[in-house]
């Protein structure tokens, strides 16, 4: 007696559930190989506009501020913007970048071909973003000693400090590309929720000065945190405040991941 086996349907195949690093290699060889023809002007976009953040509210305030509380107002700025450089690095590659790759490009499609499942390609590319955004995200505090700011030993810990905050954000911006009808629809996203990340992150000035309510959501603000984390680093340490702000950033970069891959998965998959 012959049993035939009923076909089963493709979005009904058993998802592979481990996680293996060589695809997330493949991944980072690819990404390595584009990054070689474009440098040049990444770098100097990401390097360039914090620097002008920093040498125009540096600058410009700081003739108006000279302290805000134990710091130079310049020392101030310098520190706040090394977070909003992650932010920029990261978001946006992450939102762009994936959706042009998915929608236009069909990137992603090539990658899955192989043997490459969807979680492994999302970690690969937070992972290449934040790498990156570690590096740009140096640029102000780098800057800002050529102007006086004091260097320190925990200046060390930033690019760390940066990682974390661009995986949560570039983890972001991945999802943000799952789910956006077009690609104008990333005004929204920009004006209603980067640009409010962007100010009420104690960049520019103390989250302290805010209404009640304002500074209330700031605390769920990871840009806050890394904001926080990096002032301390430079400053001086406070380990039992930086342990709950890096567990913030944790987390952040945690439930992005979360979000990320079924996003990605019902897009390129299901």
């Amino acid at each position: 007696m012959t049993v035939r086996a009923e076909a089963v349907p493709a979005e009904r195949a058993p998802r592979l559930r481990r996680f293996e690093m060589a695809p997330v290699r493949g991944v980072w060889r690819h990404e390595l190989a584009l990054y070689k023809r474009y440098w040049k002007s990444q770098s100097f976009a990401s390097i360039v506009e914090p620097t002008f953040f920093l040498l125009a509210f540096g600058y410009g305030f700081g003739s108006m501020v000279a302290m805000i509380g134990h710091y130079r107002y310049l020392d101030f700025v310098a520190t706040g913007v090394v977070g909003t450089a992650a932010l920029f690095t990261s978001v946006f590659p992450g939102m762009f970048n994936g959706y042009i790759r998915r929608v236009f490009q069909h990137t992603y499609d090539g990658m899955l071909a192989a043997p490459v499942d969807v979680h492994e390609l999302v970690t690969a590319e937070a992972l290449w973003i934040a790498a990156k955004s570690a590096v740009y995200s140096c640029t102000p505090i780098v800057v800002a000693l050529f102007f006086g700011l004091d260097p320190s030993f925990g200046m060390l810990l930033v690019p760390f400090v940066t990682f974390f905050t661009a995986l949560g954000f570039g983890l972001f911006g991945m999802w943000t590309s799952s789910v956006v009808p077009s690609i104008n629809s990333f005004d929204y996203v920009i004006t209603g929720v980067v640009t409010p990340l962007f100010l009420i992150a104690g960049t520019f000035f103390p989250v302290g000065a805010l209404p009640d309510w304002a500074r209330n959501v700031s605390y769920l603000n990871p840009l806050y945190h890394c904001v926080e984390l990096v002032r301390d680093a430079v400053f001086g340490l406070r380990p039992l405040a930086d342990l709950g702000h890096l567990a913030g950033l944790v987390a952040f970069a945690a439930l992005m991941w979360l979000i990320a891959v079924r996003g990605m998965r019902r897009r390129l998959i299901d």
